[in-house]
């Protein structure tokens, strides 16, 4: 059997190579209001029928839906989807509200159909290897990571955020990006840092905001610091920058265990590094070694990837990705993000807008996986 993929939005397009790669599946759809892209895709990379209309698509044969269009759009389009009993790799983040995302898990549990969010930072390479030598050990007990996301969007808030567009209109980004406070677009930093803490979940999410100083029209301020508390007491801190002037830097991550370190490169020269403590013998005077010394240790996928699986996107990690979503759907087997996952991390920019407007104030993350009733939906704040 062959799944027939339909894509939603020009975004989406980072994951044709990983469909491309895979004999399981084919793009033969795609749905944009930009007919000149549609036209131009079509034609770049073989696709045969092209939409305007979103619903007109779901009323195709196509098996899976990639939804890729701006954020505000995410939920209600998987959920016609699923309702039209398609299966949905959406973008990130899942909802652009808490209600959005009670809807999401609802409707994920009602269809029987797959939904995997595709938070693709998880499949980095280091973020990977990273994982497996957490899993084996490496690390010792891992009780503090943090994830940076630092772009500025300042121009992205007018246009369609094509280099080819000469539009001018305002944005979605400034309405649902700089338009909000607090780490409006989490899953980036947060998701590969998660993935990292095997089991754990959030219990309760603050955030701090530094004032708006660099561009005050934004309601974004400069930086937020968001900590999340871990239902084990562990903490993961996320900074979400996207209005200072400064280099992007959009794949910071770092980790703290017991027995050995880990740091992402933050730019000018540097690079991934790593430090564990066994085989060091001056316990006070520990040494950084390149984290590229561990690359045996990827998992195996990684390590045979073809040529054309590593050129895929996003640093290797599209088609691994792309596979991730085919094999829950031909498998039956649960997705590596699935529907809690996605509801859990994005809830952390709507708690830490709550938190950043009430000086900083913990705020609870109700338990998706748990929650049977109305009540369980309740965010209190007293």
């Amino acid at each position: 059997m062959t799944i027939k993929v339909g894509i939603v939005g020009a975004r989406g397009l980072s994951t044709i190579r990983g469909f491309q790669s895979s004999p399981e599946a084919e793009v033969v759809a795609i749905c944009d209001l930009d007919e000149s892209l549609l036209a131009e895709a079509s034609k770049q990379f073989n696709i045969p029928r092209t939409y305007r209309i979103f619903e007109d698509m779901l009323e195709s044969d196509i098996d899976a839906v990639v939804i890729a269009t701006p954020m505000q759009l995410h939920t209600p389009q998987t959920l016609a989807a699923l309702e039209a009993g398609k299966h949905v790799l959406s973008e990130v983040t899942a909802g652009v509200t808490m209600d959005e995302l009670w809807w999401l898990k609802e409707n994920v549990e009602k269809h029987n159909q797959v939904y995997m969010m595709a938070e693709n930072y998880c499949y980095i390479p280091e973020n990977q290897l990273i994982n497996n030598m957490v899993e084996q050990g490496l690390f010792g007990e891992v009780y503090f990571g943090e994830g940076e996301y630092i772009h500025d969007l300042k121009s992205l808030t007018v246009g369609y955020n094509r280099p080819s567009s000469n539009n001018q209109k305002t944005s979605w980004r400034k309405y649902w990006q700089t338009g909000k406070r607090g780490a409006f677009y989490p899953t980036h930093s947060l998701g590969p840092v998660m993935k990292w803490f095997k089991g754990d979940r959030i219990e309760s999410v603050s955030c701090f905001g530094t004032g708006w100083h660099t561009s005050p029209e934004h309601k974004q301020e400069d930086t937020s610091i968001t900590l999340c508390r871990l239902a084990s007491g562990k903490l993961i801190k996320i900074r979400i920058d996207c209005i200072s002037n400064r280099p992007h830097n959009m794949s910071y991550y770092s980790l703290q265990g017991t027995k050995g370190c880990y740091e992402a490169p933050r730019g000018l020269g540097d690079q991934h590094k790593i430090c564990l403590t066994a085989g060091q013998n001056d316990k006070d005077n520990l040494q950084w070694q390149p984290l590229k010394d561990f690359y045996h240790l990827l998992p195996e996928r990684y390590l045979n990837a073809t040529e054309e699986q590593r050129e895929s996107g996003h640093w290797g990690g599209d088609y691994f990705i792309i596979q991730d979503f085919i094999d829950a759907i031909t498998k039956n087997v649960q997705p590596s993000i699935n529907v809690y996952d996605a509801c859990e991390w994005t809830a952390v920019a709507f708690l830490s807008e709550l938190s950043a407007m009430n000086g900083g104030k913990a705020i609870p993350m109700p338990n998706f996986r748990t929650s049977s009733s109305f009540k369980d939906q309740i965010i209190n704040l007293s």
